[in-house]
């Protein structure tokens, strides 16, 4: 195997798992949107199925970690998305002097 088969088998490589991370980067958010879309379903069916006071105060609790799971996810994404970015430019961008 010469040295031009190796480098594109090594960036083919590179490219693969960066689609990898960025697939898991997107499962990942949605898992939070999930998460949080629970939350938010548990907070009103706690509120409409029970007329008691304090199940106001708890369907609030569950609208609150709902939201913060949705803020948290999207923060997540963002700055995971950043520097997966950042990092491309490294794929394939190297000589292989090591190789001659």
């Amino acid at each position: 195997m010469d040295l031009e088969n190796k480098n594109k088998d090594l960036i083919l490589r590179e490219n693969l798992a960066l689609q990898r991370t960025i697939l898991a980067n997107q499962s990942t958010f949605l898992s939070f949107l999930r998460t949080s879309m629970y939350f938010l379903v548990a907070g009103l069916s706690v509120h409409n199925l029970l007329d008691m006071k304090s199940s106001t105060a708890i369907s609030y609790i569950f609208y609150g970690i709902s939201f913060a799971l949705f803020v948290f996810g999207v923060v997540n994404y963002i700055l995971n998305d950043k520097k997966i970015k950042e990092n491309r430019i490294h794929v394939g961008g190297y000589k292989a002097e090591y190789l001659k």
